[in-house]
């Protein structure tokens, strides 16, 4: 082990390229901080000897010597670094829309780097490469394909840690494929149908936020996509699935009763073919053609080898993981071939935390899949706070072995225990467990219960529905579980007449028995997930000793959902429901602080309260290890606050993550020797859910959603009414004049853009007119395509010349012929179109509304997010629960007003989640503009004729602020008003929230052009 213990493993910021990093030494991570990003690299594991013991071959596995750079993955970032720092060349305009979206720094949820890089990855080999030189990159994949098992695949691995997002990077995929094929059909670089496989049941559930029409989507919850795109989204084919689809099926009942008769080697002609199975898994993507396959947790998708003469043969328990891990894995690839067969696989993107190939795979162990391209290791997401850091003993008081005790733990205690196949009743009586595994349990426990005792006392964490920390035991076979789950949980044991009595639990908080009896509720349960995740029944000596917990859950069952028919409900449904929903407030597994597993928790397990792990299994390599502590990695607060280290003797502030911890023992896990800033543990910020409350659903309010203005012109004349906010001053602070230079010796000279002014006025007010025919008065036919309405063009040239010699103020050394300059005639063209009278001469209405195409209409009810800023309680008027203050009290105060405002019948924060938008435009780019507040309030019309008051309380950049207030006064208020059936609507602008109130009133005098 390395001597030093790193006391704050966060250095980074999860937002942006890592800066710096620990560096690795002789025996392993350092302390010492080097500046710049770590290359991506690997260790390459020591083979096993006959006599050299576990402990010392995986504690050897993390030192420099054995670390080795992944040459591929380091060049290709090394290309997308360049490409990114160039602007993202070379990208359709659909993609260009993408990326700026995602790296856009207003963003309220804003991706991790490492989201992104994987998204810049796939697409600059897919767009990019080739027009850049870099045409390699595709040989060098197809051929790592040909050796590494998939010859008539194209595999491409994005490696990411768990808990660093790879579900929303599978999202990002989707998007980014389907909506570039919507955009251009005929663009055969990409697929608008797509097929997600996952190695289990909880995957595939939980992957249905990838849904675009699931209410829980994550191009919504995470703001991967905006509304309009979201929409578009949903034309395309999505099919998750888990690989045991793949296995083929018995046809019918002729199959079933064949079977029976002659043997289940003799009913091939009833079971399906190859083409059949991707039939029946594909059946909802239609005749789509050329699909694209997302495998989750892809390092269990692989073709072993068999001439692998060289690795050491397994025996026992081991040899058995292994050839069931290498089953499962050609059942996984040979589906997948059989689809690219039957309809074609255009690219199949491989997501993992270890794409690895482990024992018993006939490659070595520890080599990487060759086809991975991008890399954001464990090491990476702890120091950039993305995830818990896993903290491990590193030194005890026995002083006997390499490791400490509760490291390496399984070779101490394994042959103490029973062995897989005796039976259930090898294990009944009292549990009686080797003592280091008894004293690992109890030094784990009573540091668990200062977490517990942490959040017990933490009233506010309890009533935002935060629930207790989880304690989990990873156990080696279902006896060694039943054996340590009746010593945390209780047990019945029987006396010598045959009496029956309930022991409790040796560890209060997660003991299932109470004065003498079972509790209604567990808090601990036993889970088998290598059998729930298959979806196949569970085993005859696991429902043994499981009964009584799937009784009392199927109870809690009748009585939380008494509509439904507890008894259709099967017994595997049940203990994946309660597996599944641990730590979650409102359902079957929120009270459940300890989980005792059989096997390896499944990936898909999401659990973000585990606090403490206890491995009670063999561990042959740092892979498994990785993949058992991941189960502990996820973050509890995602709520990013100032970081400040010091690196380079020098301070470093940065936004990102304070760390959190988990606690593991048993699990021989040498990465990084972080014992925390803190003896005591400590509870981060805590997150308030702001979401609507259906019991408000009365105070709700629906928001129109547009794209855009424009005029329904006819046969009237159109006019302009110049205000102060058509008024444009040119000054040199906008763009100088007058340049001096001088070379090191000799003349001073001076530079000036003189030469505009010899432009006569009428070209520079032909070019604004020209720009807002362009801009703004254009009709679209069904297929998108924009022509100009040339017939109004004579009386935007009036109107121009109207407003150049009226509204432009030049100053100093400043001329009008500046509007000649791109940005500055933007501007012009902005102000002009604004000035224009929503009226014709007929008094008919002009201006009008661009709807959104689908989604034209949002509302309150979809708001759902955490937050850790400041909040104020709302009271009946808010459909929503908290207003999210973002300045010291001038959002509170307003709430408070609008609360106590007799004319208010409702109100609502728009902070971003409820997608109330309204676009416009600065320096000729389009933004979305996000008003504080939206009241509906009686102004004399009755109830039913609200008006909707658009309040937005003061406090930005002048330009900016000068641009949405204009837009939303002229434009916006009087096209949705002008539509006549989105209700009423007026614009408010507060710039004292102590006046608030009486600013309200008035402006209900002057509705739609309030102005304060």
């Amino acid at each position: 082990m390395p001597d030093v213990v790193i006391q704050n493993p966060v250095i980074n910021s999860p937002f942006s390229e890592p800066q710096r990093h620990f560096e690795f030494g002789d025996r392993g991570i350092t302390g010492k901080i080097d500046e710049g990003r770590r290359p991506s690299s690997y260790f390459v594991p020591i083979a096993h000897g006959r006599r050299q013991t576990a402990q010392l071959s995986l504690e050897a596995e993390w030192t420099k010597d054995r670390l080795r750079d992944n040459e591929l993955v380091n060049r290709i970032r090394e290309k997308v670094a360049t490409w990114r720092k160039g602007g993202h060349a070379g990208v359709t305009a659909t993609t260009a829309r993408l990326l700026d979206y995602w790296n856009a720094p207003e963003r309220d949820r804003k991706l991790f780097f490492c989201q992104i890089e994987a998204l810049e990855t796939a697409i600059y080999l897919n767009e990019v490469a080739s027009k850049y030189g870099d045409a390699w990159i595709g040989n060098q994949l197809r051929e790592a394909n040909e050796t590494g098992g998939n010859p008539e695949l194209f595999r491409v691995a994005l490696k990411m840690a768990t808990g660093s997002g790879k579900t929303v990077v599978m999202g990002m995929l989707i998007a980014w494929q389907a909506l570039n094929k919507f955009a251009n059909p005929q663009d055969a670089r990409f697929s608008d149908a797509f097929l997600i496989v996952c190695p289990g049941i909880t995957i595939r559930d939980r992957l249905r936020v990838l849904w675009p029409n699931h209410p829980d989507n994550y191009y919504r919850e995470r703001d991967v996509l905006p509304p309009d795109l979201l929409e578009k989204l949903e034309r395309a084919k999505i099919v998750i699935t888990n690989y045991h689809a793949f296995l083929p099926r018995e046809r019918g009942d002729a199959a079933r009763l064949t079977k029976k008769l002659l043997g289940s080697d003799k009913t091939r002609a009833f079971t399906e073919t190859p083409d059949q199975v991707v039939q029946r898994v594909c059946r909802e993507l239609g005749n789509k053609k050329g699909i694209v396959v997302l495998n989750d947790e892809a390092h269990h998708c692989y073709r072993g080898r068999d001439d692998a003469a060289d690795e050491p043969k397994l025996k026992g328990d081991d040899r058995k993981e292994a050839e069931q891990r290498e089953q499962e894995a050609r059942v996984w690839l040979s589906g997948i071939e059989a689809i690219r067969n039957k309809i074609g696989v255009k690219v199949v993107y491989d997501l993992s935390a270890t794409p690895f190939f482990l024992r018993g795979s006939g490659w070595p162990e520890g080599t990487l899949f060759p086809w991975v391209v991008s890399d954001f290791s464990l090491i990476d997401a702890i120091e950039a706070g993305i995830v818990k850091v896993p903290r491990v003993p590193v030194d005890d008081n026995q002083m006997s072995g390499t490791l400490p005790t509760y490291r390496q733990l399984w070779e101490t205690i394994r042959t103490g225990l029973p062995r897989k196949g005796r039976g259930t009743k090898a294990v009944t009586g009292d549990p009686v467990l080797p003592v280091e595994l008894e004293g690992a349990i109890e030094s784990l426990y009573q540091n668990y219960q200062k977490y517990h005792k942490l959040w017990e006392q933490n009233a506010d964490a309890r009533a935002k529905g935060l629930t207790s920390p989880v304690f989990i035991v990873v156990c080696s076979n279902t006896n060694v579980s039943k054996l340590v789950y009746d010593y945390i949980a209780g047990y019945e044991k029987v006396l010598a007449r045959d009496e029956v009595v309930i022991v409790p639990g040796k560890l209060s908080l997660f003991s299932n028995v109470a004065d003498g009896r079972w509790t209604a509720r567990p808090t601990t349960i036993l889970v088998d997930s290598q059998q729930l995740e298959s979806g196949e029944s569970m085993s005859g000596d696991f429902k043994a000793i499981a009964s009584r917990e799937i009784e009392e859950f199927k109870q809690e069952y009748r009585e939380r959902f008494p509509g439904r028919d507890a008894a259709e409900l099967t017994d595997e449904d049940l203990l994946r429901e309660v597996m599944n929903t641990v730590g979650k407030p409102g359902k079957l597994g929120e009270q459940v602080k300890c989980v005792v597993s059989v096997s390896m928790l499944t990936e898909g397990w999401d659990a973000n309260t585990v606090t403490h792990v206890l491995g009670v299994r063999a561990f042959g390599t740092q892979l498994l290890c990785e993949q058992v502590v991941g189960r502990a990695l996820r973050r509890r607060s995602y709520a990013p606050m100032t970081q400040q280290i010091e690196a380079s003797r020098q301070q470093v502030t940065f936004e990102g993550f304070p760390a959190e911890y988990a606690e593991v023992y048993g699990v021989p896990f040498s990465f990084i020797p972080c014992a925390g800033s803190a003896k005591e543990p400590r509870m981060g910020p805590i997150p308030t859910r702001v979401q609507a409350l259906p019991e408000r659903a009365g105070s709700a309010i629906t928001f129109p959603r547009l794209v855009g203005y424009r005029y329904d012109l006819g046969e009237d004349r159109i006019t302009a009414r110049f205000t102060d906010d058509s008024k444009m001053i040119l000054s040199p602070q906008q763009i100088p004049t007058r340049v001096e230079v001088a070379p090191v010796i000799g003349e001073h000279v001076i530079h000036t853009i003189d030469d505009l002014k010899k432009l006569r006025d009428q070209q520079v007010v032909f070019l604004l007119a020209k720009l807002v025919l362009q801009k703004f008065f254009q009709d679209e036919d069904e297929q998108g395509n924009r022509t100009p309405k040339s017939w109004v063009f004579p009386q935007l040239l009036q109107i121009a010349g109207d407003w150049y010699r009226q509204c432009v103020d030049c100053k100093d050394d400043a001329f009008p012929q500046l509007l000649y300059f791109a940005e500055l005639a933007h501007n012009a063209a902005d102000r002009i179109y604004q000035s224009i009278s929503p009226q014709g001469e007929s008094g008919k209405p002009l201006l009008k509304p661009i709807l959104a195409p689908y989604e034209w209409a949002m509302t309150t009810e979809h708001v759902g997010f955490d937050t850790t800023r400041t909040v104020y309680a709302t009271r009946g008027k808010c459909h929503v629960s908290h207003v999210v203050c973002d300045t010291n009290s001038w959002e509170q105060k307003v709430a408070q007003a609008l609360e106590e405002m007799d004319e208010v019948v409702s109100y609502v924060k728009n902070d971003r989640q409820p997608g109330f938008s309204l676009p416009y435009t600065v320096d000729g780019q389009q933004h979305d503009y996000y008003p504080d507040f939206v009241a509906r309030v009686n102004d004399g019309h009755g109830s039913d004729d609200l008006l909707n008051v658009i309040i937005e309380v003061t406090g930005e950049k002048k330009k900016e602020k000068e641009a949405k207030v204009a837009t939303t006064r002229h434009l916006w208020v009087p096209a949705v008003n002008n539509h006549g059936a989105l209700g009423r609507w007026a614009f408010l602008e507060v710039a004292d929230p102590w006046r608030a109130k009486s600013l309200l009133r008035a402006s209900l005098q002057h509705v739609t052009t309030a102005t304060v």
